[in-house]
């Protein structure tokens, strides 16, 4: 039988291998490298930038389907070197050792590949008009569909390059029909350059879409607040307002940049930004690194606004991953990210009684538009503030007040009190408090309502939330002093896990265990647990595992447990302060408002809501007019 079938199929030839002509190989090349305008300009600009260049101009059109320009001061290149750039990897970047060999490991550059231009003149019709320094006239230099023309005298009066992309993709219409709509092309664009004007803001760029220009950011100086105004010109002058200055070195890792004030946040977290020396990348550590920052402050659906600069050896830091150059792998990706967490923390600890501007500027623009003052976000914490508690008359106040709790009760909309205000008496004693951040309570408002004035204003302070973000930080200090108890489990629970998930658990064993989970290896592929935090109680074994897998993946940090953790601690904080409607003394208030300025973060309760919202003196009067 088996003769039978081989009698009746005869061997198949072997195929034949062939070498790829080099305009099929720079069509391939361009799928990776310029899969949408976006990327052509970020390769045009990196390419302007490494030139030296102090000032770009890009005009796109149709999103940049059918042209684009980019305008560069750069050094410029002459004959030999503009037909050197369209060849395939050659490059000015890359320079040999003394060996002879190229070292990919130290890159200083955004580009060194060697593959922009001819992948993008294999698809599209690609001109190079450049004139360097003391040329007599400029050359310019055509590639068209793979096709390249000789170089030719060119009218370019000044120093540089201008590079024009026109009918991009029309060598290959297939990819024509991958092409997002004009509008979402030129957004993605507008986006690419943002960024690079981000890091490089001692550089002016300009954007114009079909003759209308979208931005233009002259040079800043470079310096610490030039960087700021280029990113407040970007992100937004709130975010100049509102962010903090980041700048910490561990080794030879140091990173700097501006972060958020916790109640500056956003719905979405699209607005973080990481760049390794100098280039813009799109890493899974910064999500995690910010979101463990500032996992005390924000509620879980909400996200902080960062720009964050990072600088070490180009050898500890890998940028040959991709072609199109935006993801980065680190050496040691856990000491970087340590390093992240623990500036950013540095940073909002050092934040003093900064509230967020929005806050001021959300209440003040309800009170116009409907007649009633409500607060957005606010935020408060003073690491130096315990200098105030040596002149706190109030501290047995303050206690009496916690003394009360108990008696408080939880009030809904239908046992909401009345309209009350309760003044009080203006004494010397008072005049004196008003120096302080929060000023002296001088009334109470429906009696959930902290009323203080300041020298310069006024505060408003939500009794509640403040007292539960007191209670939070006393019990995170108690943690930290006695560790997290731990249950044991009447019968050790089995998670069956991949193998790669249980190793990786198991690598961090040390870690979890300092938050009260214990775990080890049982077996190919599943860990036992044998202790969990007596904090959560009866626990979801099964599903708390599960969840630090999926953390682990998807930020490359297991923070499920200690979110699970602090959200108990939350909960308890909640349920053991001092509620709405809760009549307050005045030794009461002036004690809860001392307490908050000597406690950090108090801005905001745990839950993410605000603890007070303060409103200038000048912003008042113009509400009246009186300004």
């Amino acid at each position: 039988m088996s003769n039978q079938l081989a009698e009746k199929h005869e061997p198949l030839s072997p195929p034949v291998i062939r070498r790829l002509p080099p305009e099929a190989v720079n069509r391939i090349a361009a799928g990776e490298v310029v899969e949408r305008p976006a990327a052509a300009v970020k390769e045009l600009v990196e390419n302007a930038l490494d030139a030296g260049a102090i000032q770009i101009d890009i005009e796109i059109r149709d999103g940049g389907k059918s042209y684009i320009s980019v305008l560069d001061n750069g050094c410029g290149m002459d004959g030999g070197s503009l037909e050197l750039a369209i060849e395939r990897h050659a490059t000015s970047k890359l320079l040999p050792s003394a060996r002879g060999d190229y070292d990919l490991a130290n890159i200083a550059t955004m580009g060194f590949r060697g593959e922009a231009l001819p992948s993008i003149g294999a698809v599209a019709r690609l001109d190079i008009t450049s004139r360097p320094e003391g040329a007599a006239a400029a050359l310019k230099l055509s590639v068209h569909g793979g096709q390249v023309s000789t170089a030719a005298p060119a009218a370019f009066p000044c120093t540089g390059t201008r590079v024009e992309i026109r009918d991009l993709f029309y060598a290959t219409p297939a990819r024509l029909k991958f092409m997002k709509s004009d509008r979402s092309e030129t957004m993605a664009v507008t986006e690419v350059v943002k960024r690079l004007a981000m890091v490089r803001y001692g550089v002016g760029f300009s954007l114009a879409s079909n003759g209308r220009q979208h931005f233009s950011y002259q040079a800043e100086t470079e310096t610490t607040e030039g960087s700021l105004a280029r990113l407040a010109r970007i992100m937004g002058r709130e975010f100049g307002d509102n962010a903090l200055a980041v700048d910490a070195m561990r080794e030879e890792v140091r990173l700097t940049g501006f972060a958020g004030l916790p109640t500056f946040n956003r719905g979405l977290a699209d607005k973080q930004y990481l760049f390794v020396n100098g280039r813009p990348v799109k890493d899974r550590l910064i999500i995690g690194a910010v979101r463990g920052a500032y996992a005390d402050f924000l509620a879980r659906d909400r996200h902080p606004v960062v720009a964050l600069f990072l600088e070490l050896p180009p050898a500890l830091v890998d940028v040959n991953v991709h072609p199109a150059k935006t993801e980065v792998r680190f050496r040691d990706a856990g000491h970087v990210r340590g390093l992240l967490v623990s500036a950013l923390r540095h940073a909002l600890a050092n934040a003093g009684h900064r509230a967020s501007t929005t806050v001021a500027d959300f209440a003040l623009g309800r009170i116009q538009t409907s007649g009633t003052a409500t607060g957005y976000r606010g935020r408060l914490g003073t690491p130096s503030a315990q200098a105030f508690r040596r002149d706190i008359p109030f501290t047995n106040a303050f206690a009496s007040l916690e003394g009360g709790m108990q008696e408080s009760t939880v009030l809904d909309g239908t046992d909401a009190p009345t309209a009350r205000a309760e003044s009080l008496e203006h004494t010397p004693e008072t005049a004196a408090l008003q120096k302080f951040p929060l000023g002296a309570a001088r009334a109470h408002l429906h009696e959930t309502y902290i009323v203080s004035q300041t020298e310069d204003g006024l505060c408003i302070v939500d009794q509640h939330a403040a007292h539960e973000r007191l209670v939070y930080e006393r019990m995170k200090k108690a943690l930290a002093a006695t560790g997290i108890a731990r249950q044991g489990l009447l019968i050790p629970e089995v998670v069956e896990l991949d193998r790669d998930d249980a190793e990786t658990l198991v690598a961090r064993a040390d870690e979890f265990a300092e938050l009260g989970l214990m775990l080890e290896a049982f077996g190919d592929g599943a860990i036992l647990v044998r202790e969990t935090p007596a904090l959560l109680g009866e626990v979801d074994v099964q599903g708390l595992v599960r969840s630090l897998v999926e953390d682990i993946a998807s930020i490359g940090d297991g923070l499920a447990l200690k979110e699970k953790l602090e959200e108990i601690c939350g909960t308890m904080a909640c349920r053991g302060s001092v509620r709405a409607g809760r009549r307050l003394l005045a030794d009461e208030m002036n004690a809860l408002l001392r307490e908050m300025e000597a406690t950090p973060h108090s801005g905001q309760c745990n839950h993410g809501r605000p603890t007070y919202v303060e409103l200038k003196l000048a912003d008042i009067e113009r509400l009246f007019g009186r300004r």
